[in-house]
């Protein structure tokens, strides 16, 4: 994205929140992007209900359906504006 654009990645630091989050590093991982900890969990959240209904032999959830889902919509609306604040304070 720098290479491209001149700018930083307006998601950088989430492989490195999400490593640090695999270590069991809460801080580190939320410095280095907040939002890299709400990544982990919700894929965490997303495994189990996968695993459990296939356990239970029914369908597993619809990933269009829980992406157009109001809550969904809202969290990439405040990620959007975090990249966009951190992308403005880095110029």
């Amino acid at each position: 994205f720098r290479l491209a654009t001149g700018l930083p990645c307006p998601g950088c630091g989430l492989t490195r929140s999400w490593v640090y989050a695999a270590h069991g590093w809460w801080q580190e991982s939320f410095a280095s992007n907040a939002f890299g900890l709400l990544v982990v969990a919700v894929v965490l959240v997303l495994a189990v209900v996968v695993v459990v209904r296939r356990v239970r032999r029914t369908r597993p959830p619809r990933i269009d359906r829980l992406l157009k889902h109001p809550v969904a919509i809202g969290i990439g609306a405040v990620w959007l504006a975090y990249a966009l604040g951190r992308l403005a304070y880095a110029l």
